[in-house]
C-alpha cells in the first residue's frame, strides 16, 4: 500500500483532560483537532485504519500522541484528508489555521505541534483540503 501525508479531522464534543505519554496531561477544549502525519513505514496509509480502530475502541496501543486523543470515547474522527507519495507533514501542519497544541506529534521534528484546534469545522476542513492540495507534488 502507498504511503504519504494525511491529516485527520477529529471532533471533541467536551472539554477534558488527557495524559498524553510525555507530553503529560493536557485540556482539550470542545470543537475540532486537525492532526498532520506521515504514513511512509511498512503499510503506508494502513496507519489511517489503525488510527480508525483506536477510535472504534477495537485497539488500545498506544504509540503515538494521537492514539491518546483518539483513544478518548468521545473523540470521532469525521474526516480524512491525504496526499499520496508527498513528504508534506510538517508544511501542511503548519499552514492549518486554529491554536496548535504544543508539542504534539511533533516529537521527531522542530514544528510547533502537529496538531491545531480550531472552533470551525468547516473552516479548518477546507484549509486542511487546501494545505493538502498546495503542497502536492
Amino acid at each position: 500500500m502507498p504511503g504519504g501525508t494525511y491529516t485527520l479531522l477529529v471532533a471533541m464534543p467536551e472539554r477534558t483532560t488527557i495524559t498524553v505519554g510525555a507530553l503529560g496531561e493536557h485540556v482539550f477544549e470542545p470543537g475540532w483537532y486537525a492532526y498532520t502525519g506521515s504514513a511512509f513505514g511498512t503499510g503506508g496509509f494502513a496507519r489511517i485504519e489503525r488510527h480508525r480502530a483506536v477510535d472504534d475502541g477495537e485497539n488500545d496501543t498506544r504509540h503515538w500522541h494521537i492514539d491518546y486523543l483518539l483513544g478518548h470515547a468521545e473523540t470521532t474522527i469525521a474526516a480524512v484528508a491525504w496526499t499520496v507519495e508527498a513528504d508534506i507533514e510538517c508544511v501542511v501542519a503548519d499552514a492549518l489555521p486554529g491554536q496548535p497544541v504544543a508539542g504534539f506529534g511533533a516529537s521527531d521534528c522542530n514544528c510547533e505541534s502537529h496538531l491545531a484546534f480550531a472552533l470551525d469545522r468547516e473552516r479548518l476542513w477546507r484549509a486542511i483540503r487546501g494545505a493538502h492540495r498546495a503542497f502536492a507534488l
